[in-house]
């Protein structure tokens, strides 16, 4: 773990806390139905990928706000995440 950098790390699990945040405010909020209720309806759906590509916008906010403070390691660690994000929402798609 020595070629990855303690700040990309950190930018990593903050773009995931903000990817979740993001996930939670619209389905606590967005949604008229309870959280449960909402979870199992895009499940049923098959829109769980959908949503987590839009949940994942925070992300953006979070990147700027890193370049703009010049931590771009923390940056590098946003953009690896929304990545892998987008690989997870990809794979969901074809399940």
């Amino acid at each position: 773990m020595g070629f990855i950098n303690k700040d990309i790390i950190i930018g990593f699990l903050v773009s995931i806390f903000a990817t979740f945040c993001g996930f939670y405010i619209y389905v606590q909020y967005v949604s008229r139905f309870g959280f449960y209720e909402t979870i199992q309806m895009l499940k049923e759906g098959g829109v769980v990928g959908p949503v987590i590509a839009l949940a994942a916008l925070p992300n953006l906010f979070v990147f700027f706000i890193f370049l703009k403070k010049k931590q771009d390691l923390r940056a590098k660690g946003v953009l690896l995440a929304t990545i892998c994000t987008a690989i997870f929402t990809f794979i969901l798609k074809f399940l």
